[in-house]
């Protein structure tokens, strides 16, 4: 893809859990399948092998229609980080980069998570209509993410999650 822009999301959070608890979230499907892109009543697949190299899929169904996402690990570095592809491919042929860093304070840890988003250029944009769309790609990926992570947060905390989006 030749025209096209790449804007970072970066997201820090605070946890009141050790950083492996978080970590597991981000790996394990039982736990995946809870707060990833998804909801357990929503969800249809979270399958993962999490090895360098390895792939993770979701697959989510909402109103009838299914929503896939996928990537592979690039960097897996236990309770520490965790650097991973994020692609949706019936959107956009476009891979994302994400990385996610852990580390423990007193009150547990805290989590940095960024998201290279690339952001396709249509024929005939001007740098208006970039500037647009690379602010509604942040904003919507923030949006999503936060929500996402409300999740997580109550996943780790509580073990369970009850916010349904």
């Amino acid at each position: 893809m030749s025209n096209y822009s790449t804007t970072i999301l970066t997201m820090v959070r605070n946890f009141d859990v050790a950083s492996e608890k978080v970590f597991d979230a981000w790996l394990n499907p039982e736990m995946i399948r809870k707060w990833l892109f998804t909801l357990e009543g929503t969800n249809k697949v979270a399958t993962n092998n999490p090895e360098v190299g390895g792939t993770w899929e979701i697959v989510d169904r909402r109103d009838g229609k299914d929503y896939r996402a996928i990537g592979e690990y690039v960097e897996i570095s236990p309770s520490k980080k965790l650097v991973f592809t994020f692609e949706m491919p019936q959107f956009s042929d476009t891979v994302d980069t994400i990385r996610v860093e852990l580390k423990e304070i007193p009150e547990g840890c805290e989590m940095t998570f960024s998201q290279a988003i690339i952001v396709p250029h249509e024929e005939n944009w001007t740098s208006d209509d970039i500037e647009k769309a690379i602010k509604e790609y942040h904003d919507g990926s923030e949006h999503g993410w936060n929500l996402m992570f409300m999740g997580l947060k109550e996943l780790v905390e509580t073990g369970k999650v009850s916010y349904t989006g």
